[in-house]
């Protein structure tokens, strides 16, 4: 029988490509449906990083392959329900932010993709969290920026005219950038950027971490790449 696994997708950079990468790559070789979640700032960071149409490769819309986006389900989260009549072999949330995680340890359900854990542990549907903040240093990807002490503030600027969003003044408005990387391409100076930065985790979101490790139905996942892994076992 083909298996149904839900996908949550949570508002951070780091991991999110790596995910999209590995679900694309579940959904080629193996006979699956994919359903995905998003919680309002997944829709926002999905569109910054220009993953759109790839989301819509691994969910099609059709039943149990559907995209859901939180700010399109009201606060009750009715598609949740779903978790509770055995749809559903598995819910992977990857990637997890710090705020969900938190969510997920002290038993909020307040967002789609939290109340999506809380219904899925009910329904005694597995659950697998890849936390973006688990301990030390990570190295996350940043999405398009102006490097100010590059940029020549040229006039005409080939990245702002040609920007299919209008996304670009002083700097890129993040909420109307969709993460095509034109900008990038056109700007002769490399003042455009979009890379690696070291982060900190929070001795809060490790605490976090280790509670959900210890939490019922369960599975904490270190990175993506651990996702294959885990579809002999569901």
């Amino acid at each position: 029988m083909k298996k149904t696994v839900a996908w949550g997708i949570t508002g951070a950079g780091h991991f999110l490509t790596s995910s999209f990468r590995i679900f694309d790559q579940i959904k080629n070789e193996h006979d699956i449906r994919v359903n995905t979640f998003l919680s309002s700032a997944a829709e926002e960071v999905v569109r910054m990083y220009g993953l759109e149409k790839d989301l819509e490769t691994i969910s099609c819309g059709d039943y149990l392959e559907e995209i859901f986006l939180e700010t399109q389900q009201g606060k009750s989260w009715p598609k949740t329900g779903r978790f509770l009549l055995e749809k559903y072999d598995a819910l992977i949330v990857t990637p997890a932010t710090s705020n969900t995680v938190s969510k997920i340890a002290h038993g909020t359900a307040d967002s789609l993709v939290s109340n999506a854990v809380a219904q899925a542990v009910k329904g005694s549907v597995p659950v697998y969290v890849v936390p973006v903040d688990i301990a030390g240093v990570v190295v996350s990807e940043l999405p398009f920026g102006i490097d100010r002490e590059l940029c020549r503030k040229c006039n005409p600027c080939p990245p702002k005219d040609n920007c299919p969003n209008n996304a670009i003044a002083d700097q890129i408005d993040l909420l109307k950038c969709n993460g095509c990387g034109l900008c990038k391409e056109l700007c002769d100076y490399n003042a455009i950027k979009g890379g690696p930065v070291e982060l900190k985790v929070r001795d809060v979101d490790t605490r976090n971490v280790e509670i959900i490790k210890n939490l019922e139905g369960i599975t904490v996942l270190e990175k993506p790449e651990d996702i294959p892994g885990i579809l002999a076992d569901i």
